[in-house]
């Protein structure tokens, strides 16, 4: 049975300890990321929703680097959006800058009522190389 690894980031934020959840799980070669959002250090929201996104990003990324992966290591994506038709558009352009090379990963969508004062989240499943 694969052991299960907590993965941290180099300059985690507040929200991990706050809310006690790991920021990832190495399970073998698979990383199971928790939703990223666009926390600053403490934890709060960015305000500006294109900068919250980048940020959402920013942190997935540092998550990733931590376990040796990278975005071209994701395999499985799930956005959560608040108001999604109303937000899309400042997102998805965010969201394609981020979002590498083919082959891509697959993804899902969701519209979301809450997200604790973010209006975007970002979940994925990578395989870490070996």
């Amino acid at each position: 049975m694969a052991q299960r690894t907590v993965v941290s980031p180099a300059a985690p934020h507040a929200l991990y300890e706050h809310h006690r959840y790991s920021p990832a799980i190495r399970s073998g070669d698979l990383l199971f990321v928790s939703g990223q959002v666009g926390a600053r250090p403490d934890g709060s929201p960015e305000p500006d929703l294109a900068a919250q996104v980048q940020l959402a990003y920013d942190n997935l990324n540092g998550v990733l680097a931590a376990a040796g992966a990278s975005f071209a290591d994701v395999v499985d994506v799930t956005l959560f959006m608040v108001d999604p038709d109303a937000i899309f558009e400042t997102i998805w352009p965010v969201h394609v800058a981020n979002w590498g090379e083919a082959p891509y990963p697959n993804i899902t969508a969701v519209g979301v009522t809450w997200l604790a004062g973010f209006q975007f989240e970002i979940k994925v499943i990578a395989r870490v190389p070996t």
